[in-house]
Order: C-alpha cells, then sequence, then structure tokens
C-alpha cells in the first residue's frame, strides 16, 4: 500500500506541477473541495472509539485566484465547510466542532497554485450552556387566569413537575410529550453538529411522571453524564451529549 501510495503522489505531482504550470487556469471550487477532503483524511487521528479530523481549514491562493471569488467568498466557504461536514459524516469521522473554512491570500502563490493549512481546535464555537440553577423555595400559586392555557397531562393540581431541557442558553419545555435530537431540522431540537445523526436520540415520558433518554441507533452514540447509554432514566441536572452538543435536564 505504501508503495502504492508513493506512486499516486509522483502521479499527482507530475500534472499538478509540470503540467499545471503548462496549462495553468484558475483554481476551481471543485479543486478546493477534492484537496480540502483528502487533507481532512491525511490528517485523522485515531483514539480509543473514534477518528478524529481537524476541524479548521486555511486555504491560501494567489490574489489573482482570490479575487475570482471576491462576490461569493462567504457563500464559498460556507459550501466548502458543509461538504467536509458530509464528507465526516460519510466516513464516520469525529470533529471537535463544525468545520470552519477560511481563505487568505498568499503572495508567493503564482495563478492555479493553492495551498491548505489544517488544526484542530478543541474548543467548541457552540455556545456555552449555563448551570442548572438550584430549585426556588416553594412559592404560592398565582390565581389561574381564564385566558391562560395549560397542558392537560401535566394537572398543576396534583403537584406534578414539568421539565425542560437546556440547550445554547436557551430552555426547550417537555410538556409531557416525546422530543426528538438530530442534525435534522424536523426535529425538535435540532443541533448543528456533524457529529449528530439525523435523528439522534430522543426524551420521551417514562409513564411515571419522569423521562428517558433513548438512543436512535446514532452513529456516534448518546451519553448521559459521560456514560454511553442506549436506554437510561433522566434525573434533575443530568447531562446528554449528542455529538460534541451538550443538553442538560432540569426542572422548569
Amino acid at each position: 500500500m505504501a508503495v502504492l501510495r508513493s506512486i499516486e503522489r509522483r502521479i499527482e505531482t507530475i500534472f499538478e506541477g509540470a503540467f499545471g504550470r503548462a496549462f495553468r487556469a484558475h483554481v476551481q471550487p471543485v479543486e478546493l473541495a477534492r484537496k480540502l477532503a483528502k487533507e481532512m483524511d491525511e490528517h485523522r487521528t485515531a483514539s480509543v472509539t473514534r477518528v478524529y479530523v481537524p476541524n479548521e481549514y486555511t486555504v491560501y491562493l494567489a490574489s489573482q485566484d482570490r479575487d475570482q471569488f471576491s462576490s461569493y467568498e462567504e457563500a464559498l466557504c460556507n459550501e466548502l465547510q458543509e461538504y467536509l461536514a458530509e464528507h465526516a459524516q460519510r466516513e464516520r469521522y469525529a470533529l471537535p466542532s463544525a468545520p470552519l473554512v477560511r481563505i487568505e491570500t498568499d503572495a508567493e502563490l503564482n495563478i492555479g497554485e493553492f495551498g491548505i493549512a489544517t488544526k484542530m481546535a478543541r474548543t467548541s464555537r457552540s455556545v456555552p450552556i449555563p448551570e442548572p440553577l438550584p430549585s426556588p423555595a416553594p412559592q404560592p400559586a398565582p390565581p389561574v387566569l381564564e385566558t391562560q392555557a395549560f397542558t392537560p397531562d401535566v394537572p398543576l393540581e396534583l403537584g406534578v413537575p414539568t421539565y425542560a431541557l437546556l440547550f445554547e442558553g436557551a430552555s426547550h419545555s417537555l410538556r409531557n410529550q416525546t422530543v426528538v435530537i438530530g442534525r435534522s431540522r424536523d426535529c425538535e431540537i435540532h443541533v448543528a453538529d456533524p457529529n449528530a445523526s439525523r435523528r439522534h436520540a430522543e426524551v420521551r415520558p417514562d409513564g411515571s411522571g419522569g423521562y428517558a433518554l433513548i438512543d436512535l441507533g446514532s452513529t456516534n452514540g448518546t451519553e448521559l453524564n459521560g456514560k454511553r447509554v442506549s436506554n437510561a432514566r433522566l434525573s434533575e441536572g443530568d447531562t446528554i451529549t449528542v455529538g460534541a452538543i451538550e443538553l442538560t435536564f432540569v426542572r422548569e
């Protein structure tokens, strides 16, 4: 395999070097996408249960090449980021955070030439999740107005507690309903993380006034308080990990 890889690299050098200089043209987006995916493959690192790849990529272009993207450079970067996220999902790679692609100018490059630098940034760009606040002391219930609507499945007179999931600084009330978490926009809680499956996990009522966490056959698994689970009952303050995203189960 090493011999074949060496031959492949030598052929690439010939075509991208001597022939490239003879028939030089502007860099095309499809070339950048192909090379970015190859850089991801070549810089993968095997962990205990996952294969990690870089999540930050800087593309260096000649000024003439970068000028051709000036009117849609931001859109191009977003498209390349989505392409890398899909490639990572397809190859079952793990990313510290969603891929980030930047474009820079290198005065030493000629038209048609480009370079790529990769980096594995350990910090997530997700909004930090606040720690759950301590439960306040019981207060007298306010008078019920006729215009107020209450969920019939959670009768207040029986003192049944209501729960929520804290995610990216916002509270998502469960209201005694099943909530699906995943990368698909059809999910009740949408997480923009390439490590998450389209329908990754769900939180559903367990029939006894509480809730259970169910993994929906996800690629990278679901963790509860740092341990991988397939089906577990939730307790107040539990931390659910989906890909690189954390959610906290709290009482409202």
